[in-house]
This record gives structure tokens, C-alpha cells and sequence, in this order.
């Protein structure tokens, strides 16, 4: 069985660095963390979780608590966060909170009774109001655009960036009337809001004037809402030659409604989406998108948590941490290179 110094041996590292990756060390640069992880992986190394966690009364059990199980997004998500543990030794327990604020607030009550060691919550209910829940003696990590700048780490999306580099993207392709899809925006920062500040600044900086009409709000990101609400476009009239949606899922549901009415992708209309699921390229056309960096975010958020397990008592400032983005050009927008 391999031990901590043949890991270490292998990866040409010290003991100690091999020791702060598997606790989720925040300050291991990426490239060590990667060749340590590599390393582990090829010598099977196993951490003696049973020991360890009876030596310091742990359970080895995270919580991921995500709005929704069956959604494309929040499965990659999972997985990713799944992958980011296990090296680590410790095992993921998943919650779905349906985006419901008690659900939401019931998932930290489980971390707080010790069902978990610390629990990365995905925050869609839960809004800037209610920073003082956040206020805990255990670890938590949110993801998500709800709540900034709380007492807790914070895993977000640039979604201001990106939804203006996929908003030009269109423009770019020649688009001049770029319809948006999105949920409600009220006072409350929320996805919506993000990537229509986004959205509106791409317009802005192409000199196209903005249009009430090309923002279209949905009751739910859903395919059937993408598809019921890229029909009503075309059948009322409005001239649109582009669309931005909120999410992936949407997109594909705009998808199958421009097809349903004979309006042809990309030829007539551009579609771009958010998130980069896997599906995203393989459907006909392949779908254009932006692509977050699940990955790091996973890592990273796991990384913040193990290290707030580790060092109970550490009382450093809580860390925001925005991941990097790329656009993914396909089909949808004219891309006829194979992905």
C-alpha cells in the first residue's frame, strides 16, 4: 500500500505539500496540487479515513445541497464536486432543495447538527437577507450569485464578463436584434440580473439600442419554458436574429421551438447558451455556449471547505473566488468546425 512519502516521492514534492493537498490547503499553487493529485491517482494511494476521522471526530461526509438533481448543470456540477473530494478522502451526501429558501435553510441546519463536516451550498432561495443564517461554527462555502460579500467562502461565476462576451459573440456573427432569455429581475442580485448587466453592456458597446420587447422572461429555466417561449417569438412577429439564454438547458429548449416553426439555425437566427453541459455538443446544431470552469470551481470550492474542516480555529476572512470563463463556439452561431 502506498504511503504519503511515495506520493510525495512521486510527484517530487515534500511530505508536507502531499499533507496540504489532501487537507484542502488553500495556498498550493495549481500546478502542485495537480501533479500531487496525478501522483495519488497512479499509486492508488487511499487516505486512512476511518483513522483519521475517529482521531479527530469527524464524520469524512461533505453535504452539496443543489436546487436540482435532474438538471443538466447541477449533475455536472455534482460530479465535479464528487471528483474534487475523493482525493481528499472525504464523501459527498446530496441534497436537493428544489431553490426553496427552507430547504435551503434546512441544509445548513443538518450541517449544524453534524450530519456533515461542512456543507457547499448552492444558494438560489436564500438571498442577501439572509447573511445572518450564514453565521455559523461550521464550515459552509456557497455557490452561486445570491449572496455576496457574507460571512461565509464564496464560489462564483464572472457571469457579468461572460454573458458580455457571448452577447458579442452574436454581434460579432452579424447579429443586430439579440433577444435574451431570463428569469424575473428584481432588487435581489440573482443569475437573471448578472447576465442581463452583461447582456445590456455588449449592446451598449456594439452602439445597438436596447429593446424591451427582446427580453423575454421565463417562469422557469426549463426546455419546455425555452421552447414555448422561442415559439411565441416567432409567431408574433418579432424580429429577433440572435438569442442569448440564461442557461444551456434553455438554449436547448429554443432549439426545438425554432425548429417547430421553421425558423433554420444558425442561417436565420444565432443561439448562444450558458454553462457548457455535456449535451451542449451534441445536439443538431451543436450548441455555442459559455463554458465556467466547473472543474475549478469544484476544486476550488472543495478546496476552501476542507481547509475551514482542518483548521477549525484558523478566523481568517471569509474568500471570494470567481472562476474563469470561455466562449464555446459551434454550430449555433455559424461554427461549422467539428467540436
Amino acid at each position: 500500500m502506498a504511503t504519503i512519502q511515495d506520493v510525495a516521492k512521486a510527484a517530487g514534492v515534500s511530505a508536507m505539500t502531499v499533507s496540504n493537498v489532501i487537507n484542502g490547503h488553500p495556498n498550493v499553487r495549481e500546478a502542485t496540487r495537480e501533479k500531487v493529485l496525478k501522483a495519488m491517482t497512479r499509486l492508488d494511494y487511499r487516505v486512512n479515513v476511518s483513522a483519521r476521522n475517529l482521531r479527530k471526530g469527524r464524520t469524512g461526509t461533505i453535504g452539496l445541497a443543489v436546487p436540482e438533481v435532474n438538471r443538466p448543470y447541477y449533475g455536472r456540477l455534482a460530479a465535479a464536486i464528487v471528483d474534487a473530494a475523493a482525493p481528499l478522502g472525504l464523501h459527498v451526501s446530496i441534497e436537493q432543495t428544489r431553490a426553496r429558501r427552507e430547504n435551503e435553510l434546512a441544509a445548513l441546519s443538518l450541517s449544524r447538527n453534524r450530519m456533515y463536516d461542512g456543507l457547499i451550498l448552492s444558494t438560489v432561495g436564500m438571498g442577501p437577507k439572509d447573511t445572518e443564517w450564514l453565521k455559523v461554527d461550521h464550515p459552509v462555502v456557497i455557490l452561486g450569485e445570491r449572496i455576496f460579500g457574507g460571512p461565509v467562502d464564496h464560489v462564483a461565476m464572472p457571469n457579468v464578463e461572460a454573458s458580455r462576451a457571448a452577447t458579442h459573440h452574436l454581434v460579432e456573427r452579424g447579429c443586430r436584434r439579440v433577444a435574451f432569455l431570463r428569469g424575473p429581475v428584481g432588487e435581489d442580485i440573482d443569475v437573471s440580473s448578472l447576465r442581463r448587466a452583461g447582456y445590456l453592456q455588449a449592446l451598449e458597446s456594439a452602439g445597438l439600442p436596447p429593446d424591451p420587447a427582446l427580453e423575454q422572461c421565463l417562469t422557469s429555466f426549463t426546455m419546455a419554458d425555452g421552447a414555448r417561449c422561442a415559439r411565441q417569438m416567432v409567431e408574433s412577429g418579432l424580429d429577433f436574429d440572435g438569442v442569448f439564454c440564461v442557461t444551456d438547458t434553455v438554449a436547448m429548449g429554443v432549439l426545438r421551438g425554432l425548429a417547430d416553426t421553421g425558423v433554420h439555425v444558425p442561417d436565420q437566427v444565432k443561439v448562444i447558451g450558458f454553462d457548457n453541459v455535456d449535451e451542449s455538443e451534441f445536439l443538431v446544431p451543436a450548441l455555442s455556449t459559455v463554458d465556467p470552469d466547473h472543474d475549478t470551481m469544484a476544486e476550488r470550492a472543495v478546496a476552501l471547505l476542507a481547509h475551514r474542516i482542518e483548521h477549525p480555529d484558523l478566523g481568517t476572512e471569509p474568500e471570494e473566488f470567481v472562476s474563469r470563463f470561455s466562449v464555446v463556439a459551434r454550430e449555433s452561431t455559424g461554427d461549422h468546425r467539428h467540436p
